[in-house]
């Protein structure tokens, strides 16, 4: 059955909803969403400073004279960290279902399913001048408040300044797994800096990108006027007439993150707020396991 957001919307429980979702189809699909140090042999790859020595392979080091470290899938990793963008524009809606809801209902789904097989799950929510910080646990407890603090957030403001992003880093030696949702609305590459900074720790990091179907569309019929939610500035058109012009300017948008981020060996996927949650993160997973 797939879950649009409307039915999604009618579950006032959040921990059911999140249950919902994954119950039904992600728990066969969680040893194609990571790798680390398990049994059962994946790849290759190079040695990096702060591995694990017992994971060099030392027949391929005589065969080469360079260090490989031995790959595995697992069913554990330290930590998932999950970051909202939490700035006014994702108070868009598209049929009655806004960004940040559309969003809170994937991070509480990704969270369940992280918590539901031993991972430490963690939240950070970004706006203007604070961030909601919870760092990674894996008790009950913790993704009990996690789940509270997605039903607490009120979108506003500009997207989080770069000094009051510091609470997300982490020292940790060992890799993380990072899943940002955002709808990659930046004033001046402020995004595109964070998601660096975060793959510049060597962390994987995954990035949902949410959009409106009217928003790809531009689904609006009659003089319009549009008002940007982060700056307040309005400016009025005629859709019909610039539509053409617009889809074409936004196709080189979304070309240009793209390359962004696979530029930064970003995992990069964009969804519509309007597609059913079940079907898109079903697809996401399935593309990622073929590593597509």
């Amino acid at each position: 059955m797939l879950l649009s957001p409307k039915v999604l919307a009618s579950i006032k429980n959040l921990p059911l909803l999140a249950k919902t979702v994954v119950d039904g189809f992600m728990m066969g699909a969680h040893k194609s969403f990571k790798k680390g140090a398990g049994m059962e042999f994946s790849q290759y790859r190079s040695y990096q400073p702060g591995d694990d020595l017992r994971q060099l392979d030392w027949k391929l080091f005589a065969r080469s004279d360079r260090y490989y470290i031995r790959e595995s899938e697992t069913e554990t990793i330290i930590a998932v960290r999950l970051i909202l963008d939490a700035s006014a524009s994702m108070n868009h809606a598209d049929e009655g279902i806004t960004k940040i809801e559309y969003a809170r209902y994937l991070a509480a789904s990704l969270a369940y399913l992280a918590n539901s097989l031993g991972d430490a799950t963690g939240l950070y929510v970004l706006q203007e001048k604070e961030i909601i910080t919870l760092t990674p646990r894996q008790e009950p407890q913790h993704l009990q408040r996690l789940f509270y603090q997605l039903t607490r957030i009120e979108p506003g403001g500009t997207f989080a300044r770069n000094e009051t992003t510091e609470s997300i880093f982490t020292n940790s030696r060992r890799k993380e797994m990072v899943i940002f949702i955002t709808d990659m609305y930046q004033q001046a590459q402020e995004i595109y800096k964070l998601i660096a900074r975060l793959k510049s720790y060597k962390n994987e990091v995954i990035v949902f990108h949410l959009m409106g179907q009217n928003e790809m569309e531009l689904s609006y019929t009659g003089n319009t006027t549009f008002e940007d939610w982060e700056t307040g500035q309005t400016v009025e058109v005629s859709p019909e007439e610039i539509r053409s012009q617009y889809k074409d300017a936004l196709q080189q948008h979304l070309t240009q993150i793209r390359r962004q981020m696979l530029d930064l060996d970003i995992e990069y996927q964009l969804l519509l707020i309007t597609q059913p949650l079940d079907q898109a993160l079903r697809d996401f997973l399935v593309r990622r396991s073929k590593g597509q």
